[in-house]
């Protein structure tokens, strides 16, 4: 019998006052992983008091001493990420060779966050009168939530806490009830780490509930979400409307152009990984191509021919490619959507259906899938589908390529495959997105720089790099006579 497994408050593990609980499943075979605790707004309460009480003396612990909990993060994640990985490629579905990754992209994170304790700098700006001294401090918020995707569980929910906590606030975690497992483990690891009891607490349990009392409580002074631009909003509204600070990293419809110029091999291995590898489950992953016309279906014959030699099967199969998507609705979304462009006019090249042979039918697994023939007012190049779907289309110049990528309600990444210089600095200053790359997968970043988007994409500061503190502190002036 599988497990079942608590919400964390005040350093304990305990049980919600629901009495109910939830499965989390390996989406390669639907078996049960654990259970865990369908959690409401009285739990949300609770884990708020504890984050309340424990909130002043961990706001007046030396930031470098609070820093060092990320040192010691950064061991134990080393000393534990094939267990890590392990759970990943369970949980979310991804091969062990992504799972692997996304711990990796976790402990550079951890590196790059773990100096900032000691970079929590203001500014010291001459007065107009000589006989003051003054500057700007930087100040914890109190109380704040994290919400978390399924996608990077491991990786987005440590890189926001982490942050949040070397400020100086304590923390209300409420994780993706498909990636619970792995979000045990995260408590865990702070635990190990040193954190104080009360200044991390995770609840568990179903978005509308959990994160609308996070996002309602007057008491949560910042909220940090990923996920979809429908639930962003409808969250940053709630947040904005009672003065509290929201941070959201939303929806994507990223899009690459490649021109005449470009080495096609090369952007057809690029596209397969930006487009493809992780089940397109990326925020920043590649779902609209723009290809000038004239190499448009040499393009086309060059990405069939790599998806075809992708392999699809459990993430713990060697030489796996991609697993499964992420759950049942993940794939009903896929299949709608194929369906959606078939319906209006595109055309499949390749994929385009559920895999259901040697023993795929027991999971959810989907064929990575290139439509060509798309145009700017079909869903599938407006819609952003999550899923291993790449949407072809064909323009004839690179001012008409510029026009279909800004053509999108998001700006969240973008790529240009080009050795036309002059181009990729003029798409660099003119496309419409937060993250942008030339020649580079657009899934490609790095954590020291900041990390956001325009449009319905991104709200508030960004994350991640040298802006990681911002959203989570205010700043104070001070002016002294001595």
């Amino acid at each position: 019998m599988s497990a079942v497994y608590h919400n964390y408050i005040n350093g304990e593990w305990v049980d919600s006052g629901t009495g109910e609980t939830y499965a989390s499943l390996n989406p390669a075979n639907g078996d049960v992983l654990g259970y865990f605790q369908k959690s409401d707004e009285s739990d949300v309460e609770r884990a708020i008091q504890a984050a309340e009480t424990a909130f002043s003396d961990w706001a007046e612990t030396a930031a470098p001493i609070r820093g060092d909990v990320l040192f010691t993060l950064i061991r134990l994640l080393e000393e534990q990420k094939a267990e890590l990985a392990e759970i990943i490629t369970k949980e979310v579905g991804k091969s062990y060779r992504e799972a692997n990754g996304e711990v990796r992209k976790t402990i550079e994170a951890m590196k790059q966050f773990s100096g900032e304790a000691t970079r929590m700098t203001g500014e010291t700006v001459p007065s107009h009168d000589a006989g003051i001294f003054a500057c700007t401090i930087r100040e914890p918020l109190g109380v704040v939530g994290v919400i978390a995707p399924y996608n990077f569980p491991l990786g987005i929910g440590i890189w926001k806490i982490a942050p949040a906590i070397i400020a100086g606030n304590t923390v209300i975690f409420k994780p993706a009830s498909n990636t619970s497992l792995i979000s045990i483990k995260i408590m865990e690891l702070f635990e190990q780490a040193g954190v104080p009891a009360g200044v991390i607490n995770m609840v568990t349990g179903p978005g509308g509930v959990i994160g609308n009392a996070i996002g309602s409580h007057e008491k949560i002074r910042a909220v940090s979400f990923t996920g979809s631009t429908q639930v962003g909003l409808a969250l940053g509204k709630a947040v904005s409307e009672r003065g509290a600070k929201m941070q959201a990293e939303m929806g994507g419809k990223n899009a690459s152009i490649v021109l005449e110029d470009a080495d096609l091999d090369e952007t057809a291995d690029n596209l397969i990984v930006s487009g493809f590898l992780d089940n397109g489950q990326r925020c920043t992953g590649t779902s609209r191509l723009i290809v000038l016309r004239a190499i448009a279906e040499e393009l086309t014959e060059k990405l069939a021919a790599r998806a075809r030699k992708l392999k699809i099967a459990d993430g713990f199969t060697e030489g796996a490619d991609n697993g499964p998507v992420v759950d049942e609705g993940q794939l009903k979304t896929y299949l709608h959507y194929v369906k959606s462009a078939i319906d209006e006019g595109a055309v499949l090249e390749f994929g385009g259906e559920q895999l259901l042979e040697d023993g795929l039918d027991k999971g959810f697994f989907v064929a990575p899938t290139l439509f060509s023939g798309v145009t700017k007012d079909m869903t599938i190049f407006k819609e952003e589908i999550f899923g291993p779907v790449i949407a072809m289309t064909v323009a004839d110049t690179y001012e008409e390529a510029l026009e279909l990528a800004n053509t999108s309600e998001f700006g969240l990444s973008s790529t240009i495959y080009t050795n036309d210089l002059k181009k990729a600095f003029h798409f660099v200053r003119h496309i419409e997105s937060g993250v942008t790359h030339v020649n580079i997968p657009s899934n490609y970043f790095e954590n020291q720089y900041p990390f956001g988007g325009k449009k319905a994409s991104s709200i508030g500061p960004r994350e991640q790099g040298s802006t990681a503190l911002d959203f989570w502190t205010d700043y104070k002036t001070v002016y002294i006579r001595p």
